[in-house]
């Protein structure tokens, strides 16, 4: 079993700036991607920013120049460094991992989520 525990969110004024964390921990062999989504009230979840296979780092253009993601491998570890906030990035942030099992099965999963709310 594979965890995913979020930290960093919080309410910030606009403008301002959050870090989050998500660490995987558990039994597994290897993490083939990891990085973040949120989810707004009635939108859709959406990717925010992660790395894939071969170290290849996704960003939303909706954060791109804003947000930066960046990990520790040893630490099985990721972070979103999320600079000049707006009220449109309020929402649940989610940390996603794809890992690879002890069996070579690849398996999702997802973090409880960490608020994040921007006053304007």
């Amino acid at each position: 079993q594979v965890q995913l525990v979020e930290s960093g969110g919080g309410l910030v004024q606009a403008g301002g700036s959050l870090r989050l964390s998500c660490t995987a921990s558990g039994i597994f062999f290897s993490i083939n991607a990891m990085g973040w989504y949120r989810q707004a009230p009635g939108n859709q979840r959406e990717l925010v920013a992660g790395f894939t296979d071969g170290d290849i780092t996704n960003i939303s253009d909706s954060v791109k120049g804003r947000f930066t993601i960046s990990r520790n491998k040893a630490k099985n570890t990721v972070y979103l460094q999320m600079n000049s906030l707006n009220a449109e990035d309020t929402a649940v942030y989610y940390c996603n991992a794809v890992v690879l099992g002890v069996a070579y099965d690849a398996m999702e999963y997802w973090g409880k989520g960490t608020l994040v709310t921007v006053s304007s």
